[in-house]
Parts: C-alpha cells; sequence; structure tokens
C-alpha cells in the first residue's frame, strides 16, 4: 500500500514528461489564467496609483475654490461684460473668519506668451503670493521664489516654470536676466524644480502642467493688467471681468477639511447665488479614488479569473480523454491491489502538477508585466509615434505595479481549480469495473 502512495508522484511526473504537447497545452491554459490575474492586478494598481499620486498632489489638507463662469452668461458677447468668480472680498472674509486655515494664497492665471530674445513659449501667467510654494509642494531648483517684501513693493520680478527656463534660456543662466510678457518686463529672480503634472477634475479644475508657469506677485499682476480682460469668441469681443481665478487654503488638519469645506460653501453661498465657484476637496477626491480603486481591482480579477476557469476546463478534458486512454492501465494497478483512493491521488497529482506548472510560469510571466509594457510602448512610440501621440494619458504614463498579494492569490487559486476540475475525472478513474478495465481494449 505504500508503495502505491510512493510511486503517485513519480508516476504524474512521467506521465506528463511522457506526453509534452499535451502538457504544455494543458498548462498553457493555467498559465495565461496567473499571468492575466498579475497583469491586470498590476495595471490597475498602476493607473490607480496614478491618479491618487495626482490627487494627493493637490494637497491632502487643502481645499481649493475655483472661479466658473455661470451658464446664464455664456451668450454674453459685443463687448458685454462678464464679471464671476470668487473676489477679493471673499479671500478677505474666509481668511479671517475660519480659524482651522493656517495657510492661504489667491491665485490669478492668464495664458500668455513669454519672450525672451527671439525665443518664446506659451504657458501661464501666475499671479500669486509666497505660499503659493508650499500649498502646491513645489520646489526651487535655483534663485528663489517670490517674498513678501516683492508682494509690497509690487516688484516687477518672475519665477520660472522649469519648461520655460528651458526654452528661454538653453543655454544661458537666467537669473537675473529679464523675460517679456506682452508689453511688461519682468526680472527673474528663480526657477523652478520640474514636477509631473496635478489632477484634472472635471470642468472645475483642470490638469495644470506647473513646468510652463511664470510666478509674478499677484499685487503686481493687479496693477500691470487689473481685472478686465478682453478676448475672442466666435468672433465676437468679450470683457471678463475676474478678480480671482483661484483660493487655495490649507487646513490645520486632514480631521478638519470637511467641516471647513462645509463652512466654505455656506459661507460662498450667500455671496454668490449664481454659483459661480467650484470647490474641490483632495481629501474626498481621494476617499473616492480609493473606493474606486477596490471595485476596479475586484472587477479586474473577476475578469482574470475567468481565465483560470477556462484552464480548468481544459484540464478536466484532457484527464477526461487520459482517463479512458488509461482504462487498461487502470485495470492493471487495481489488479494489483490499488484502492479507489490510490487511484484519485494518481490521477489528482497529476492535474496539481500540471497547475502548479502553470501557476509557477504564470507567476514568471505574470512578473515581466512592467518590462513588457514598458517596452511595447517605447517600441510603439518609435514604430508609431502619431498613434502613441494620439493615445490618452494614462498610456503615456501608467506603468504597472504587481500587487504582492496577486502571486500567492494567483497560484493558490490556481491550484484550487486544478484540484476541483480534476477531482471528477480522478473519481471516475476510480469507479471503474477492474475486470472491465482489464478487458479494455483501445
Amino acid at each position: 500500500m505504500m508503495l502505491f502512495r510512493a510511486l503517485t508522484w513519480q508516476i504524474g511526473i512521467k506521465n506528463f514528461v511522457l506526453h509534452p504537447m499535451r502538457s504544455l497545452l494543458t498548462v498553457l491554459g493555467i498559465f495565461i489564467g496567473v499571468a492575466s490575474v498579475i497583469w491586470l492586478l498590476a495595471i490597475g494598481e498602476g493607473i490607480s496609483v496614478k491618479a491618487q499620486d495626482q490627487i494627493a498632489g493637490l494637497g491632502a489638507d487643502n481645499i481649493i475654490i475655483r472661479s466658473v463662469e455661470p451658464a446664464q452668461q455664456a451668450s454674453i458677447s459685443n463687448y458685454g461684460i462678464a464679471s464671476y468668480g470668487v473676489t477679493r472680498l471673499d479671500f478677505e472674509r474666509l481668511k479671517e473668519t475660519l480659524p482651522t486655515v493656517v495657510a492661504t494664497t489667491p491665485i490669478r492665471e492668464l495664458s500668455r506668451e513669454f519672450r525672451f530674445s527671439d525665443r518664446n513659449v506659451s504657458g501661464r501667467l501666475v499671479g500669486c503670493t509666497p505660499d503659493y510654494l508650499s500649498l502646491n509642494r513645489l520646489d526651487i531648483r535655483e534663485g528663489r521664489f517670490l517674498t513678501d517684501a516683492d508682494q509690497r513693493d509690487k516688484a516687477n520680478v518672475c519665477v520660472l516654470g522649469a519648461e520655460v527656463a528651458q526654452v528661454l534660456f538653453p543655454y544661458e543662466d537666467p537669473l537675473g536676466r529679464s523675460i517679456h510678457v506682452e508689453q511688461d518686463y519682468y526680472v527673474v529672480v528663480g526657477v523652478m524644480q520640474s514636477r509631473t503634472p496635478s489632477a484634472g477634475i472635471g470642468g472645475s479644475l483642470a490638469a495644470q502642467d506647473f513646468s510652463l508657469d511664470v510666478y509674478v506677485p499677484i499685487r503686481t499682476l493687479w496693477q500691470r493688467i487689473g481685472d478686465m480682460i478682453v478676448t475672442r469668441r466666435g468672433g465676437s469681443r468679450v470683457s471678463e471681468q475676474i478678480e480671482l481665478s483661484q483660493i487655495t487654503l490649507k487646513v490645520r488638519s486632514t480631521d478638519e477639511v470637511l467641516g471647513t469645506s462645509e463652512a466654505i460653501r455656506n459661507t460662498l453661498a450667500k455671496y454668490h447665488p449664481r454659483e459661480d465657484y467650484a470647490i474641490v476637496v483632495p481629501l474626498e477626491l481621494l476617499e473616492q479614488a480609493r473606493r474606486t480603486k477596490i471595485m476596479f481591482m475586484v472587477m479586474m480579477g473577476l475578469v482574470a479569473a475567468i481565465s483560470l476557469v477556462v484552464g480548468g476546463i481544459g484540464i478536466m478534458n484532457i484527464m477526461l480523454a487520459t482517463v479512458t486512454e488509461r482504462t487498461r492501465e487502470i485495470g492493471i494497478r487495481r489488479a494489483l491491489g490499488a484502492k479507489r483512493a490510490d487511484i484519485v491521488a494518481q490521477f489528482l497529482a497529476e492535474t496539481v502538477l500540471m497547475s502548479v506548472a502553470g501557476g509557477l510560469t504564470g507567476i514568471i510571466g505574470g512578473l515581466t508585466c512592467r518590462p513588457i509594457v514598458e517596452g511595447l510602448r517605447a517600441f510603439v512610440g518609435w514604430a508609431l509615434p502619431e498613434l502613441l501621440a494620439g493615445a490618452p494619458d494614462v498610456v503615456h504614463s501608467v506603468t504597472p505595479i504587481v500587487v504582492p498579494w496577486s502571486i500567492p492569490l494567483a497560484f493558490g487559486i490556481s491550484v484550487v481549480v486544478g484540484v476541483m476540475f480534476g477531482l471528477y475525472p480522478a473519481r471516475r478513474a476510480a469507479a471503474m469495473n477492474p475486470i472491465e478495465a482489464l478487458r479494455y481494449v483501445a
């Protein structure tokens, strides 16, 4: 009896090796299933982490108030004046009445062209205060950022975003040089460290590419440009009066963010009946992104699990054919004293071997997710640059991140699937009448 049990795994390995093509095709189904689980979860994790990093870049302890043009003003044209958005009075009111707020900065943004010598680049002219640096988690590469003295003196100084500095000053040191913004000029006192763009939140907060910004004291911007901006829309000229594009507030603690955001909503609702503003709370978005991640991962896991089930069906199909093929062998083993349990163990051992082989190779295939995705992206960028350029941003930036628990999960499921789908053929083999099995002629 012990001899039969000792030979069970040896016979399983022998049959696995004797039929390499059949074994390979059977293992392939499990391989695809396990690799799919790891790949899909890794891609889902990469997308989720990218989204959460972008939202976290807005600051979990920040509250952002954006000016938004109300729908009823969309038709104003022919020298009409559209006045909307948050104001300097709103800024002062919120700054003075919210005890949980520890830092605030008013922001005015304009699209402008920046010039130095014969070089130019389009970007955002951002009027702000010194707090803008810390509230947006930006770093200085060289020089300095704006100071309170710059604000007080309404100085004509500026700090360049990384890409603006690279385009305008590819060879020169930008510090101390003057750049032109339309008819005005600003002396460069600093250059920002490069940073990835922040997340776009619907229509209220577009993705921000900080590398194309030029920062000036907001009091200087108010003095030189003012609040009135004239633009052309569909052949008509529209004048817009916007005092502030955005107000960013930093709350003392993340525990107080939601309560503070509710107080802000109540305050602004009194003075802005047209709802010409939008409040963005990164903490709420971050929690929502995490919940979405869980749902996304579950769905991706279920889709990948289907591949494992298909692989299990392949194992059952092959093992049912094997039972018929090896009927005489089963009869001989039963005649020599093997019990039904021994026959079941033999066929289950073979299915487990195939499942383990498929699981292990699937893990290896799953771990190649990141280099293959990056290599494929690089190849498409080289061979079909237009196709890659037109792809969504997520295709350009996503980096698959293998989820550690996906490896034992996928491997464990592959073994369980192998046992479950191998159990019926094994029991069918064990249920054969030994005498009838010995008479069987293939």
